[in-house]
C-alpha cells in the first residue's frame, strides 16, 4: 500500500518552497515533508555563528510566490528563518512536516512503481514509508560536520577552538583576542560581527577572495514598493536582480582581467593606501570561478579600517599554546579559533538509491537539466545556482516536478526516468567551481553532459525556457504505466 504520493526530503527553504509549489499547484496530491532536525529551516536554523545572514539579495532568494517584506535586501539569517516559517504556516505547510526522520535508504520497485524509503528515527528506532515520487531538497552539504582540516599541534592549544557549523551560543568573546581562520562568506561575515565585541578579530587566509560592497537594502525595491502593491513591486525587484547577476556574471567571464581591476579599485577606495591590496585582495583565480562575497554596506572593511579586525595571508605552520605559528614567522595570539575553513559535502542527504534491487551509485549517474538523475525514477533534486540565489533554480525546478505530476496523471503514467543513451556525449564535474568544499567532494556528485538536456546550466533565463514553458515530452525522458498497481 502506497502511503502518500510524494514524499520531500528536507524542511530548508527548498524543501518548504517545494511543499508549497504542491499545494498551489497540486492540492490533490497527499505529501509529507521528512526532516532529520529537531526543527525547521535548514541552513538558517541550523548557523547560529554571529552575524549570520544571506550571501544573495532577498529578492531573488526569496521565493518566487511570497515577496520578501523586510526592509533589508542582505537579510539576518533570523529574519530569512521566520520567512521560511511564515511561508509554510500561510500555505498549511507545517502540519505535513515529520522532524527526527532522516531518509537513509530508497528502493525502487518497477513492477509496483513505488519507492519504499528507509527512514532512521530520532528515537533510534528504523521505519519504512512507501510512496511514488521522490523529491530531495536536502541541499549538497553535510549537516552532521563542517570541513576541519588537520591542524599540526591543535591539541596544545589552550585557548577554543570552534567551527562555525556548530557554534556553541554560550561562547564569550568579549575583549578576547579571536583568529578567523578562512576567506570565505562565513569569515568575511564572522569578521565585523564579533570586531563589534571582540578585543581583536584576525581573519588568518591561505589566500585571498573577492568581496564587494553593497547597500543592505536595495533603494529601487523599497521606491518602487511605496508606488506599486507588493507582489508587482517585488517582481519588477526580482527581475532587475536577475538581470544584473546574470549580466556581472556573463561579463567576468569574458572580460576576466578588467573585472579583476575594477574590484581591486572598488577595494582600494574602501580601505585606502593603508593595505597591501597586492597581498591580501589579489586573488589568483578569476571572478566567479568561485563565489564573490558580499560585505553589506562595506562592514568588513570599515571593521578594517577602525582597526577592530585585521587581515593575515600566511600558511599555518602549527598550534601553540597561545595561538598559532605561521610559515612566515609570524604568531598570532588567540584566546579562541574559528576555524571558517568551509563545509562538507553529501550530495542529496547521502541516502543509498536502488532500482529493482540493484544500487545506483550516484557518481554513475548523469543529471537531466539539473535536476532529474538518469535511471532513477520519480526522483527529483533541488539543486541552486552557484552564480545566482539558490532559489531561483529550485523555484523553477519545484514548478517543473509539479507539471510533471500532472502530465503523468492526465496521461495515466504511473513513473517517469531520465536515460542517458547517447555513450558518446563527453561529461564533465556537476558543478564547474574551484572552491574547496566543492573540488574535495565532486566526485561524490552525478556528473552532467556538454549539451542538452544534460548540461546544468548556470543561466536562470535558459532554464525559465527550459523549464517552466519547453514541452514535458523529451527524447530522454520515458514515461511507463505500471504492469501491476498495489495502492
Amino acid at each position: 500500500m502506497v502511503d502518500v504520493d510524494v514524499v520531500i526530503i528536507g524542511a530548508g527553504l527548498s524543501g518548504i518552497g517545494a511543499a508549497c509549489h504542491l499545494e498551489r499547484n497540486n492540492p490533490g496530491k497527499r505529501y509529507l515533508v521528512l526532516e532529520s532536525r529537531a526543527a525547521m529551516g535548514g541552513t538558517w536554523d541550523l548557523f547560529r555563528y554571529p552575524g549570520i545572514r544571506s550571501d544573495s539579495d532577498m529578492h531573488t532568494l526569496g521565493y518566487a510566490f511570497k515577496p520578501w517584506g523586510d526592509k533589508k535586501a542582505i537579510a539576518d539569517g533570523d529574519d530569512i528563518l521566520s520567512y521560511i516559517r511564515e511561508t509554510a504556516h500561510q500555505y498549511g505547510v507545517d502540519s505535513k512536516v515529520r522532524y527526527g526522520q532522516k531518509v537513509i535508504a530508497a528502493a525502487w520497485d518497477s513492477a509496483r512503481a513505488y519507492w519504499t524509503l528507509t527512514i532512521d528515527c530520532v528515537d533510534g528506532g528504523t521505519t519504512s514509508l512507501v510512496c511514488r515520487f521522490v523529491y530531495s531538497c536536502t541541499g549538497y552539504y553535510n549537516y552532521d560536520a563542517g570541513h576541519m582540516p588537520d591542524f599540526a599541534g591543535v591539541e596544545h592549544f589552550e585557548g577554543r577552538l570552534v567551527h562555525p557549523q556548530h557554534w556553541p551560543q554560550e561562547l564569550d568573546y568579549r575583549d578576547r583576542q579571536v583568529v578567523v581562520i578562512g576567506s570565505g562568506a562565513t569569515a568575511i561575515t564572522l569578521v565585523p560581527a564579533m570586531a563589534k565585541s571582540a578585543a581583536k578579530v584576525t581573519m588568518l587566509q591561505r589566500s585571498p577572495t573577492y568581496v564587494v560592497s553593497l547597500p543592505a537594502v536595495d533603494t529601487s525595491a523599497e521606491r518602487l514598493r511605496r508606488w506599486l502593491p507588493a507582489v508587482p513591486a517585488y517582481w519588477l525587484t526580482r527581475w532587475k536582480n536577475v538581470t544584473l547577476q546574470a549580466i556581472t556574471f556573463h561579463f567576468s567571464r569574458r572580460y576576466p582581467e578588467l573585472v579583476k581591476r575594477l574590484l581591486r579599485k572598488w577595494v582600494g577606495l574602501q580601505l585606502g593606501d593603508k593595505f597591501d591590496l597586492d597581498r591580501h585582495f589579489s586573488p589568483r583565480y578569476n571572478p566567479w570561478d568561485q563565489r564573490l562575497c558580499v560585505a553589506p554596506n562595506g562592514d568588513f572593511f570599515r571593521a578594517l579600517r577602525r582597526g577592530d579586525a585585521a587581515i593575515v595571508t600566511d600558511r599555518i605552520k602549527g598550534f601553540t599554546a597561545n595561538g598559532i605559528q605561521l610559515e612566515s614567522g609570524e604568531h598570532l595570539d588567540a584566546d579562541i579559533v574559528v576555524s571558517a575553513t568551509g563545509l562538507e559535502m553529501l550530495p542529496f542527504g547521502g541516502i543509498e538509491f536502488s532500482v529493482d534491487g540493484r544500487a545506483m551509485p550516484i557518481p554513475e549517474t548523469l543529471a537531466y537539466k539539473g535536476m532529474m538523475l538518469s535511471g532513477l525514477p520519480n526522483l527529483a533534486v533541488a539543486v541552486g545556482y552557484t552564480n545566482a540565489s539558490w532559489t531561483l533554480k529550485c523555484d523553477l525546478t519545484s514548478d517543473y516536478v509539479c507539471r510533471l505530476l500532472n502530465y503523468m496523471d492526465r496521461h495515466g503514467y504511473s513513473h517517469c526516468v531520465a536515460m542517458h543513451r547517447d555513450g558518446d556525449v563527453a561529461t564533465t564535474p556537476f558543478l564547474d567551481f574551484s572552491s574547496g568544499y566543492i573540488t574535495r567532494a565532486i566526485d561524490r556528485f552525478p556528473r552532467q553532459g556538454v549539451r542538452s538536456p544534460w548540461k546544468l546550466r548556470q543561466n536562470y533565463l535558459l532554464d525559465l525556457l527550459g523549464l517552466r514553458f519547453a514541452s514535458l515530452k523529451d527524447s530522454a525522458i520515458e514515461f511507463h504505466r505500471a504492469p501491476s498497481s498495489d495502492g
